[in-house]
């Protein structure tokens, strides 16, 4: 498959396929890299697309990035990207993972995607946050005051994140979208992503015995077969 690195400003990207006005934008969730778009790749470069993946603050080749993955800078990088791309082709369609989905949904709101493919997107930053808060015993007016506490569990609770993610709910959502969404997400609750599809007209496909991260044989199967099942015309 003909692969090529570029760069979109400071952003190391890898766009996938030979040249198409067709293009899919390619959001890895946390933990991840743009390497891991060949799976897509592999299922609509033959039918005519592009795939272009990119590495978030703190991935990928962009390990030693002094700016952390916080959704200020991750929503900077997706309207960065957007940006230089949208001049270029005549239908631009979206997968984000996790992560990457919720960032696609406070940077994008206002650009309509010919297709999305959601795989077990965070789609309530807050109440997620409002979880983290009760699992570890932190109250909001503690970390008001303290600004930052870590967690036993390896993430950061952010006074300032929080805040953002408060003044930037996710409302608005225009683009036809698929979700694949394990049946054992802890990160997305089932109502959470109930409450979504039908607010915003989603197609949902649910794995049984699934978890938020695909990871093992039998998950990264249903996930390839996914993929083949959905519509790109």
């Amino acid at each position: 498959m003909i692969t090529e690195k570029q760069t979109i400003g400071t952003i190391p990207a890898l766009l996938f396929g030979a040249p198409s006005d067709r293009l899919f934008l390619y959001v890895h969730g946390k933990g991840s890299q743009k390497e891991e778009a060949e799976m897509l790749a592999r299922e609509v470069v033959p039918r005519g697309y592009r795939v272009l993946a990119f590495d978030l603050p703190e991935h990928g080749d962009r390990t030693n990035d002094p700016r952390p993955c916080t959704v200020q800078n991750g929503v900077r990088d997706l309207q960065a990207v957007h940006e230089a791309v949208k001049g270029s082709c005549s239908s631009i369609s979206l997968y984000a993972c996790s992560l990457g989905a919720y960032f696609s949904l406070v940077a994008w709101r206002d650009v309509i995607f010919r297709k999305c493919l959601f795989l077990s997107p965070v789609l309530d930053m807050e109440r997620l946050i409002r979880n983290m808060m009760r699992w570890t015993g932190v109250t909001e007016e503690r970390l008001r005051e303290e600004k930052e506490i870590p967690t036993p569990f390896g993430e950061t609770l952010s006074w300032e994140y929080y805040e953002y993610v408060r003044a930037h709910p996710v409302d608005i959502w225009n683009s036809p979208t698929s979700i694949l969404y394990g049946e054992n997400d802890t990160l997305t609750e089932r109502d959470v992503l109930d409450s979504f599809a039908k607010k915003f007209s989603c197609r949902v496909t649910v794995m049984k015995d699934g978890e938020h991260y695909f990871h093992t044989p039998d998950q990264l199967r249903f996930l390839e077969n996914w993929l083949g099942e959905q519509d790109y015309q």
